[in-house]
């Protein structure tokens, strides 16, 4: 059964606005017009979506039950026209993002003003956390996630690479020394992040082991990457980072690699993902095509 798109626009307006006439001249209808074409709608459906009555307008629980199907069809329709570079869906309303905090200070907070600028009627909400999150739960339309992705309800699109290197304050290695092997790293102070556990290492030659935090002198334990790096600059120990979290540093020699022939082992991508219930709708669209754009094409930190 073929639906009508601009019926299903109607109607999902008119349900918003509890007004038939006024949600038609939205979209340049006529009263008349757009009495007649819900009515097809109905009838094409053959169930009542909207009550009507002299007074008002009232939604019914088959247009309850109908509404969510319809949203999704429109923006069906809306991100594949946008996928063909046609359509003229105007990209508004709020884009709900998630990211690391520590990244998204560094990289994503001094280029929010030029996204912003190109897109004048969207509303960016921003929930920044170096805190693992449940992305379908806190219904976000887009993450960036610096994780593998086991999760099957979850699709994604590459930013970059997200090598993770050890690292210490030249103060801190000149009072403790510089561990040789990777077994040194039981006799020295380790920065855990999160949780106390075990993060794989491997060299380029395929030997492997461990950071292991729980092993070792950790004294400082925290869920905030910004901190943990300053506590590293502070001295405080030898610490797990991505590279984009401290190439600068390591660059200036505030920071010193420590075990520079070993990397993480965890398959490490900056992905950009979101559910894969939900439609890639233009705004999402836009939004990662832009992070892409500016931040992946040309990862600072690789430079």
């Amino acid at each position: 059964m073929g639906l009508d798109t601009d019926g299903l626009r109607l109607f999902v307006l008119a349900a918003d606005m509890l007004n038939i006439s006024a949600a038609g001249r939205r979209i340049g209808m006529a009263p008349a017009v757009s009495s007649t074409k819900l009515a097809k709608l109905e009838q094409s459906l053959g169930a009542e979506l909207l009550h009507r009555t002299t007074r008002k307008v009232s939604l019914s629980i088959e247009g309850a039950e109908f509404l969510p199907f319809a949203r999704e069809m429109i923006a069906q329709e809306e991100a594949a026209l946008a996928a063909l570079g046609k359509g003229t869906a105007q990209v508004s309303g709020t884009l709900r993002f998630a990211a690391p905090s520590t990244f998204a200070q560094l990289y994503i907070a001094p280029i929010l003003p030029k996204f912003l600028d190109q897109y004048p009627d969207l509303t960016l909400d921003l929930h920044l956390s170096d805190v693992q999150f449940d992305l379908i739960e806190g219904s976000y339309d887009l993450a960036l996630r610096n994780a593998p992705l086991p999760d099957t309800s979850l699709k994604g699109r590459k930013l970059a690479d997200d090598k993770r290197i050890l690292c210490a304050a030249p103060s801190y290695l000149a009072a403790h020394g510089t561990p040789k092997a990777l077994s040194d790293l039981a006799g020295h102070k380790l920065i855990a992040f999160r949780h106390l556990r075990p993060r794989p290492l491997r060299t380029a030659q395929g030997d492997t082991g461990q950071f292991n935090p729980g092993a070792a002198k950790s004294q400082l334990i925290m869920d905030d990457g910004l901190s943990q790096k300053h506590t590293t600059l502070a001295g405080a120990g030898i610490s797990l980072n991505g590279l984009w979290s401290v190439h600068k540093e390591i660059a200036s020699g505030q920071l010193i690699r420590v075990l520079p022939e070993y990397e993480g082992d965890e398959g490490n991508v900056l992905w950009l993902i979101y559910p894969k219930s939900n439609v890639l709708s233009p705004k999402v669209r836009v939004f990662m095509d832009f992070l892409i754009g500016e931040i992946g094409n040309n990862p600072p930190w690789e430079n």
